[in-house]
């Protein structure tokens, strides 16, 4: 079977549009890894606020001020999306601003906590809102029944990125090191590679993927921006017609929040928990990418054949597994074993809530629900990083006990999918009518 399967998609959707498509997620994972989880983020609490007590909490906060801006964005920006077929547009306006606002942490230094701050609360913000958007055209491009496939597709191919642009940032680290120099020079670099790896990989999503929603509404700003926010506002009001889908978004609340704390600590608490280096730690990150690229694409198939549901149990159970023995490991060998559980689970329990969203979202408000998606994730990624930093800071950076009570999270998130029916689910979003 071809890694592009033309059985899996939609009538008239070729496999080079999927690749194209999939290929943004190979493009914007370099941020995450490289960013978020490996680099930036350990550079900003040693080195930019220089090991401060309040450090780890303000690095949290950050995320959870730039999250709080997507959580109040997206939606109306799905909305907008879904009523002037403007997904691609917009897709390629956040592109834009999240490659720029990288390349802008590369002037960021020793002290310059203001400027890191704005930076990263800039280049998260519209990191994000390009996530929902790209997740968007998943219904368009894939069969009902091979949403999960061709999300595990995406994934997949986007931790191959993360991989490969922090590849090329650990390369060019081992260099400079060896030639004398210091995180506070090096580190600037690995934006730039960030940044320049991310534009060209972006560019065949924004030229080949195309917009095959047709424009509800073609009025000015002003009566468009009543009409997106009347409509999404009926959604919630009958959110009990789409009771399976709320149920999705209590449940990525929960889970999608410890899923943050790993991604936005990791560095960190191999840093300051483990004693791991910089370059340690780099090479842990490049491995995890590898697990998470091979759980993602075996995952989107096996939740295909499993189901939804199941699929998603079974990856909160190993996000348990994976914070219990990283918050009891006494040695390296042990916090491995944890990271590349994390990478498992990473790539399958995203790829998974991804296809749930689709499959629930009816036709003509794809963006729209794949907004509230984002809220909902945007809402854990504020939740979980700012609740792990406030404890963290409260017991004299008790990072064990913080990544202990991460579990808590991914408990929470397995009684809510015990509510989900994905039938009825399923029924709700096709014989949804959208409101004129």
């Amino acid at each position: 079977m071809p890694v592009f399967d033309p059985a899996a998609l939609n009538p008239g959707v070729r496999p080079r549009e999927v690749m194209a498509w999939a290929g943004y997620d190979f493009a914007n994972s370099g941020y995450t890894t490289v960013v978020l989880t490996a680099v930036f983020n350990a550079y900003f609490v040693g080195v930019v606020a220089a090991n401060a007590d309040w450090a780890t909490f303000a690095w949290t906060l950050t995320l959870g001020i730039s999250n709080a801006l997507v959580m109040l964005a997206m939606p109306m920006l799905g909305a907008y999306a879904d009523l002037r077929a403007r997904k691609k547009w917009l897709l390629a306006i956040s592109t834009a601003g999240c490659i720029a606002a990288t390349a802008a942490l590369a002037a960021v230094g020793p002290g310059d906590v203001a400027l890191a701050t704005v930076a990263i609360t800039a280049s998260n913000f519209f990191f994000m809102v390009g996530v929902g958007l790209v997740a968007a055209f998943l219904p368009e491009l894939a069969r009902p029944e091979a949403l999960g496939k061709v999300s595990g597709w995406g994934w997949g191919l986007g931790y191959v990125g993360g991989l490969i642009t922090l590849a090329l940032c650990l390369a060019y680290v081992q260099w400079a090191q060896g030639l004398g120099a210091t995180a506070q020079e090096f580190v600037p670099v690995t934006m730039l590679i960030t940044a320049t790896v991310f534009a060209f990989a972006a560019a065949p999503a924004l030229l080949i993927v195309q917009e095959r929603a047709v424009p509800q509404a073609n009025e000015r700003v002003g009566h468009f921006v009543r009409q997106a926010m009347a409509r999404l506002f009926d959604t919630l009001r009958h959110v009990d017609r789409y009771r399976d889908f709320a149920r999705l978004l209590l449940c990525g609340v929960f889970y999608q929040a410890g899923v943050m704390v790993v991604i936005a600590l990791a560095a960190i608490y191999a840093q300051e928990v483990m004693r791991f280096s910089f370059v340690q730690t780099m090479a842990l990150v490049l491995v995890v990418n590898v697990t998470a690229a091979i759980g993602a694409f075996a995952f989107g198939y096996v939740q295909d054949a499993l189901g939804h549901k199941l699929a998603l149990g079974v990856t909160l159970l190993t996000w348990l597994a994976m914070v219990t023995v990283a918050g009891l490991a006494t040695s390296a060998a042990m916090f491995w074993v944890a990271a590349n559980l994390a990478g498992l689970a990473m790539g399958s329990s995203q790829s998974a809530g991804r296809a749930l969203a689709g499959l629930f979202a009816p036709k003509d408000r794809l963006a729209e629900f794949y907004g509230l998606w984002t809220f909902a994730t945007q809402l854990a990624a504020i939740i979980g990083p700012i609740s792990y930093g406030a404890l963290v800071f409260a017991t004299d950076n008790n990072h064990r006990l913080g990544i202990l009570l991460t579990g808590l999270y991914f408990v929470a998130g397995l009684l809510a999918l015990a509510t989900i029916d994905i039938a009825r689910g399923r029924r709700a979003a096709e014989t949804s009518a959208a409101p004129r």
